[in-house]
Parts: structure tokens; C-alpha cells; sequence
């Protein structure tokens, strides 16, 4: 009897092996070959889910999107507004190890995507989910605004949480300094 290969989850476990490779090397060092290696996958196999290191991180940042959408989504709604609010918004953030490889994988789409059309929809894809957010996280913040004016509000959050996240990535702040700037920007907000 054949054996029956889930593909969906063997695309799902490279994800997580580019993951790894960022994490532990940088964004530079994912390549099929650096991929195959850390999944113990042949490049030859690897190649027959992901043709190129670009297709790769494509399903990568996919991936983390997915990942980060469904954890703000599971969680839980109760508290202040405020607190609700801050809490999604750091899950989007470096704070800890695994969101910093999430947020480098997001942001290393940033230069690539410049340059090529898939993976500048994948960039898109990434810039809009978080524009979203930052817009219902406005709103939620402060009701009284109209939709030209929660879209301009969340057009500032978004700007602050990625400038924050840039910050971490580039380690000019500490993950500790960037939650206090967000909490100082959150504060300020009326």
C-alpha cells in the first residue's frame, strides 16, 4: 500500500525549519541547501515543494502571517481596552525569541519584495494584515473617531509598532525599551 504523504504539513514542517535557520543564522543563511540540512530533507526533495530560496521565504512569511493572525485571534477579549489592545499588538512584536525570528522573516520581505512581484505580494500581504489590525485596534481605542479617522489613527499605530519592531531587529532598543515605547505611545493616545 502506498504511503500516503500529507503535503500541506511537509510544506508547514520547511516552514518551520526556515524559521529555525533565521533564528539561529540570520535571513542571509536560508538557502535550499541550509533548509534541507536543518529539515534532514535532500535539497532534491526539498525542490519538489519549493523550486527556489524565494518561493521558500514566500511560504515562510506566509506562514508566520497565518501564525501570528490565529494567536491574536485565541485571544482572549476580556480586560480594558487598553490592555486588550497592547497585548495584540505585542504579539506582532519582537518581544521574545520567536517573535523576534517572526518579525525578522516579515521584515526581510521588505528589501526582497522590492524587487520581485511574488514576493512583493507576500510583502503586501504582510503590511495589509497589519494595517488591519492597527485600524480595529484604533477603533477599538478610541470609538469616537469615523472611518476616515480610525484609518489615520491606524495608520500611525502601524507606523509605530513597525518603526518599534525595525528598532529591535536592528538592536539599537532592547525588546524591554520597545514594550515601554509602545506603552508611552499607547498612553499618550486619548
Amino acid at each position: 500500500m502506498p504511503k500516503i504523504v500529507d503535503h500541506d504539513q511537509r510544506r508547514r514542517e520547511l516552514a518551520g525549519a526556515v524559521q529555525r535557520v533565521i533564528a539561529r543564522d540570520g535571513v542571509a543563511e536560508v538557502s535550499i541547501r541550509t533548509v534541507a540540512a536543518e529539515s534532514g530533507w535532500s535539497s532534491g526533495a526539498l525542490r519538489h515543494y519549493f523550486a527556489t530560496r524565494d518561493e521558500l521565504l514566500a511560504f515562510a512569511c506566509e506562514q508566520v502571517i497565518e501564525q501570528v493572525t490565529a494567536r491574536i485571534a485565541e485571544m482572549p477579549a476580556d480586560g480594558p481596552v487598553r490592555e486588550v489592545a497592547r497585548r495584540a499588538l505585542l504579539e506582532t512584536m519582537p518581544v521574545d525569541p520567536a517573535r523576534h525570528t517572526e518579525s525578522a522573516i516579515a521584515f526581510g520581505f521588505l528589501a526582497l519584495g522590492l524587487g520581485d512581484p511574488a514576493l512583493a505580494r507576500v510583502q503586501r500581504l504582510h503590511f495589509s494584515s497589519m494595517f488591519e489590525l492597527c485600524v480595529r485596534v484604533s477603533g477599538a481605542l478610541t470609538p469616537d473617531l469615523d472611518e476616515p479617522g480610525r484609518r489615520a489613527a491606524g495608520r500611525r499605530l502601524h507606523a509605530v509598532v513597525d518603526g518599534l519592531t525595525v528598532h529591535v531587529l536592528a538592536g539599537h532598543l532592547t525588546a524591554a525599551e520597545m514594550v515601554a515605547e509602545l506603552d508611552a505611545f499607547l498612553g499618550s493616545l486619548p
